[in-house]
């Protein structure tokens, strides 16, 4: 099988034990292709930490869920030095922790303190955490897929922007269908009876990490026209200097988007394409992950939140005025 074949019986996987959220499914994919983290967010209930454990089941990879808590210090999740005594010697050593693994489920992050979200950060960002003056490399697959919850302020950290412009992209999951509700209760059900029957466990579709490094150096393969590059800068600076395409946004964007947004905007766009069998990148595809990848860049002004405007509409308002290569 080639990777992109291996890629979508993946898909396909997941969408078995998640149903209804194949766009979601599919954004998260987009981001293990690109090496980017991921913010989930959703009301409580949605499947988000459901659909990680899902990726998890069907990648032959170790994932680490850390439950996000107020008290939670920076060496729980780190690792931290440990006294042990070896041969009547007494030693130093490194512990690793939950971090060391190559999908991370930071559940509720934003109910984590400062110094926890830091110290997440130069993981997200530099690959690597440093103890006590010593750093220590990750594993060259190390994704972190971050959830949370919309509504509850209470106990909650909101995310630094910093920290924010370190996720490649951010996934908003919405209710299912009826007709997807309805298939949720039957696979439910059909779960907790092979549960209580104690049914022996299937051994469903595992992907091999190899596979996943070798679906990424065919990503960075895909062609980018000049046009499409010009695009690409082009949406961005539309975020920057609003007022040179639309009054309306020049009023609702406070802060546009940094250059890490273009640089994901390029990257997504490749994955997209190469998960749809291309080896160029289109329009189609550049405007398929404008909203994942740049909804949580911008920093909307006190006119768009006293208008009730999102940053989906305002992307949605961008997309029609940024003119399209021919």
């Amino acid at each position: 099988m080639t990777a992109l074949n291996d890629l979508n019986a993946l898909q396909a996987s997941i969408a078995e034990a998640v149903l209804g959220q194949d766009q979601v499914i599919r954004q998260i994919l987009l981001g293990l292709l690109a090496n980017g983290h991921l913010l989930l967010e959703s009301l409580p209930g949605l499947a988000k930490t459901r659909t990680v454990k899902a990726l998890a089941k069907h990648l032959d990879a170790k994932m680490s869920r850390i439950q996000f808590t107020p008290d939670l210090l920076p060496s729980d999740i780190t690792g931290a030095e440990v006294l042990h005594q070896v041969g009547g010697q007494n030693q130093i050593q490194f512990q690793p922790g939950p971090l060391f693994g190559n999908l991370i489920l930071a559940d509720e992050i934003n109910r984590a303190p400062a110094k926890v979200q830091a110290a997440l950060l130069e993981a997200m960002e530099e690959r690597q955490i440093t103890v006590a003056g010593n750093s220590h490399a990750l594993p060259e697959l190390f994704i972190v897929v971050a959830t949370q919850n919309p509504i509850e302020q209470e106990g909650t950290y909101p995310l630094p922007e910093a920290q924010m412009d370190r996720f490649l992209m951010k996934v908003l999951l919405d209710y299912p269908s009826a007709e997807n509700e309805s298939q949720v209760l039957r696979l439910l059900r059909e779960e907790e009876q092979a549960l209580g029957a104690k049914a022996p466990a299937v051994k469903g579709f595992e992907l091999s990490q190899e596979v996943i490094f070798a679906a990424r150096r065919e990503v960075s393969a895909v062609h980018v026209s000049p046009a499409i590059d010009r695009y690409l800068i082009d949406l961005i600076n539309a975020t920057r200097h609003p007022a040179d395409y639309d009054a309306d946004l020049a009023r609702w964007i406070a802060i546009g988007a940094s250059p890490r947004g273009g640089i994901g905007l390029d990257r997504c766009a490749r994955a997209d394409a190469w998960l749809q069998g291309q080896d160029f990148v289109s329009p189609d595809n550049v405007r398929a992950v404008v909203h994942p990848v740049l909804r949580h860049r911008l920093q909307l002004s006190y006119d768009a939140v006293a208008d009730g405007v999102t940053a989906d509409q305002v992307l949605d308002r961008l997309l029609d005025k940024v003119a399209i290569p021919a």
